[in-house]
């Protein structure tokens, strides 16, 4: 059986909820997909025995290939480029990790590097194995890491 308990207000007690629910039902796993303010793990206090890295994927500019033709900023539909006359300069917190901007590249001097944007954290407490999420803070996109 598959419980979600879900609402975009919060304060609600959404998490008060879940991890009571989880305390008091046996082969439980809680996972908390609120990556920008996890919660369950301060009440129930797990022994973190793994976390794993998140991180998508940033251009970068190899200057002695770029053209500066501006095809690569003018694909991206989040800005994350800019094309000066000598220079490229690349938003990360903008990119959506899509790979557009090294496809459209005529000269081939895009390749990408990856970009750590947070961690999901596994452990156990009270015989609940909890999963969940931490987005660095600042951060805006919470997506690939839930």
């Amino acid at each position: 059986m598959i419980i979600t308990i879900a609402s975009g207000k919060g304060g609600t007690g959404k998490t008060t909820v879940a991890v009571n629910m989880a305390l008091s039902l046996e082969n439980v796993q809680l996972l908390d997909c609120d990556v920008e303010e996890p919660n369950s793990h301060i009440l129930l206090q797990p022994e973190i025995h793994e976390t794993t890295p998140v991180c998508t994927k940033v251009p970068v500019i190899s200057e002695e290939l770029c053209d500066y033709c501006g095809k690569c900023s003018k694909f991206c539909a989040y800005n994350a480029l800019f094309v000066a006359p000598k220079t490229v300069m690349v938003f990360p917190e903008l990119c959506h990790s899509c790979g557009g901007c090294a496809l459209v590249c005529p000269k081939n001097a895009i390749t990408e590097k990856e970009r750590q944007i947070g961690v999901i954290k596994k452990g156990e407490a009270h015989g609940v194995e909890i999963v969940y999420g931490e987005l660095n803070v600042g951060e805006a996109m919470a997506v690939p890491l839930i």
